[in-house]
């Protein structure tokens, strides 16, 4: 994508009035959100779902299409990424969708305690190098910032195609402890799926699998 698109994008995310892009000060200091979604953005009580590196942020808007008794909010530090998911659901009038331009290890800035009933974490980056495994969203560090902004029975959906991010989350979740409700290496193959997970797909997604590449998924609750 060039410069011109970018910029043309971040200024147009900034007319969307379900995008917020606060600086990182802004973020780690008072953001006026952070346990306030549902009273001050949302106006409503309804559960409020994550998606954690949203991308073009076609998921979150397929799952507030399909769950309208959801809030749905897409978080990416990619601004111009998420302008296209911004961009259908004002187009849609979908009025339980929001973006936030923000880094995930941030989240608690964005989030009150027991704030969120679910995670969706899609096709991430599986920083398979050793050294990068700070960064990979499913390590320990990352569930426990999503345990303190999920409810008590909150549930965490790990969905991808890399079956190194998909064995070292089943061993993790299983080496400390936490409840796995579902575990598949191919959902395309093997039945039991929610059927969420087969029925949206991402411009990704669908180029892997016409290379005929597993897509696994996981469900999760952090103990």
């Amino acid at each position: 994508m060039g410069s011109k698109n970018k910029l043309k994008r971040f200024r147009e995310n900034e007319t969307f009035g379900n995008v917020f892009q606060p600086s990182r000060e802004e973020m780690v200091g008072d953001f006026p959100l952070k346990g306030k979604w549902n009273t001050e953005f949302f106006k409503n009580e309804q559960p409020i779902v994550l998606e954690l590196g949203c991308g073009k942020g076609e998921y979150t808007v397929e799952l507030a299409k399909r769950f309208p008794d959801k809030n749905f909010i897409g978080i990416d530090i990619k601004g111009a990424r998420f302008w296209r998911g911004a961009k259908t659901a004002v187009e849609d009038n979908l009025n339980n969708v929001a973006f936030l331009r923000t880094q995930i290890e941030l989240i608690e800035s964005a989030f009150a305690v027991d704030e969120i009933s679910e995670i969706w974490i899609t096709f991430p980056d599986p920083q398979i190098k050793y050294k990068r495994t700070k960064h990979r969203l499913t390590n320990s560090e990352f569930l426990q910032r999503y345990k303190r902004i999920l409810k008590a029975d909150g549930i965490v959906n790990l969905k991808t195609d890399s079956e190194f991010m998909h064995g070292y989350t089943l061993g993790l979740l299983h080496g400390e402890g936490h409840e796995v409700l579902y575990a598949n290496h191919h959902v395309y193959k093997n039945e039991g799926a929610p059927s969420v997970v087969t029925e949206i797909q991402t411009f990704y997604e669908k180029q892997y699998l016409e290379h005929d590449k597993a897509i696994t998924y996981i469900q999760f609750r952090i103990k």
